[in-house]
């Protein structure tokens, strides 16, 4: 074997050009693959952390009633505590549970703002600032002023949503809202941050006001409408879940409480799943097409060593050791172009992933509930690129089987009458 692998690795310089050419194409097949799962990955790492953080955590926990009407923002199913003893003690009891590191409470709730000559339709969130900075990224989206400060008549506002209702950071909005007992009502707040997001849910609809406050004004103390659990890793849902539905069945509120994992309040990430599975055959497709220059060369690498092919099998060179020379001469092609490409391509994902991609204009008419980030990172990792080049070299290879079978089975005096 390693005699045949000397004579491989010498016949890929007996014509350098054709060589590059074979080698640039797998080079080229192999980074756009590198790219392209750079890109998917980031996206569905993407879609999974603004569900997570924006809509689910990693289970939900709310009022069975309140799942049906989710959307309207109803105030009519709070999620209160468990057997009557209060929400505190039910977010102490669900934080006890293994794995859950943390018990996020909001209470979300339509309002609305008058413009003069329009009313302006919004989503007010009552949070715990300390849990929302330290569970998501809404930090990062602070581009002006500061998080709300619980016990101050307070909210931070989406940049578009200011626009929408002419308010800057440091004025003051009167919103309207109902009640949890239907009664409206007016209440002044201060604006302190202005919030800049791809998700157009935060940056067109969504207020933040303290916790403390939203259940003073919407007289709901000791109420909200969902508990979000965070767990040390996603892939512990499974075994976190039934803990918490047992809790919930213990203290006789599994009839009135669901607890939801991510996966059943998205229907976004089955769709990303689908997506990953999918272009997994559309990066051995493209692998495939570079394939084509590479069996092409060995073809006419063949056509012109019939001669020698003969020479070779006359000589006492089984069929089966022309079939591993030539394997191994394109295999030797489908490393060096699948190191390179995977090099390129990763070098190529890592720059991309600072700058992003905004598909703000292309996504402008996405309705404002999809958590759908406008602004892409690829994400550049070394197992992308490792994954990328076994691909190459495998499916190369592989290629390469289909002129070696052809050399192999020439016969010593067809080769050698061919070959003159």
């Amino acid at each position: 074997m390693r005699y045949l692998a000397k004579i491989a690795f010498k016949n890929l310089f007996r014509s350098k050009l054709r060589t590059i050419v074979s080698i640039a194409a797998i080079a080229f097949g192999v980074m756009i693959v590198v790219f392209t799962r750079g890109i998917i990955v980031g996206m569905v790492e993407q879609v999974f952390a603004d569900h997570v953080h924006y809509n689910s955590g990693h289970i939900k926990v709310i009022d069975e009633g309140y799942q049906k009407r989710e959307r309207l923002l109803t105030l009519n199913y709070p999620v209160d505590g468990l057997a009557g003893q209060g929400l505190e003690q039910m977010m102490a009891a669900l934080g006890e549970i293994d794995h859950v590191e943390m018990v996020i409470p909001r209470l979300k709730f339509g309002a609305m703002v008058s413009t003069g000559d329009k009313l302006i339709s919004m989503s007010g969130w009552g949070v715990n600032p300390e849990d929302e900075l330290a569970f998501t990224d809404i930090g990062d989206y602070l581009a002006e002023g500061r998080m709300v400060t619980p016990g101050r008549q307070e909210v931070v506002m989406g940049t578009a949503l200011l626009e929408k209702i002419n308010c800057k950071v440091g004025e003051k909005v009167t919103i309207v809202f109902n009640t949890a007992y239907g009664s409206m009502r007016g209440v002044t707040f201060e604006i302190v941050g202005r919030i800049e997001s791809g998700l157009k849910l935060l940056n067109e609809m969504v207020f933040y006001l303290p916790l403390d406050q939203a259940q003073r004004l919407l007289e709901m103390e000791g109420q909200v409408t969902e508990l979000l659990l965070v767990t040390a890793d996603p892939k512990l849902v499974p075994q976190v879940l039934p803990e918490v539905k047992a809790l919930l069945a213990r203290t006789g509120e599994d009839s009135r409480y669901l607890a939801l994992s991510y996966r059943e309040t998205s229907d976004l990430i089955p769709l990303m799943d689908l997506s990953e599975l999918i272009f997994n055959y559309v990066y051995i497709f493209l692998v495939l097409l570079s394939c084509i220059v590479v069996i092409n060369t060995m073809i006419m690498i063949i056509r012109e060593r019939t001669r020698e092919i003969g020479m070779m099998t006359a000589l006492g060179l089984e069929a089966k050791n022309i079939l591993q020379l030539f394997v191994i001469e394109g295999a030797f092609m489908g490393i060096a172009g699948s190191l390179v490409g995977s090099v390129l391509g990763h070098l190529l994902t890592a720059y991309l992933g600072k700058t992003g991609f905004d598909y703000g204009q292309a996504l402008s008419g996405m309705d404002t509930e999809v958590l759908f980030d406008t602004m892409f990172y690829p994400v550049a990792s070394t197992g992308n690129a490792v994954f990328a080049f076994v691909l190459g070299v495998v499916v190369v290879t592989l290629a390469c089987l289909i002129p070696a079978r052809r050399a192999a089975r020439l016969q010593p005096t067809e080769a050698m009458r061919e070959g003159q």
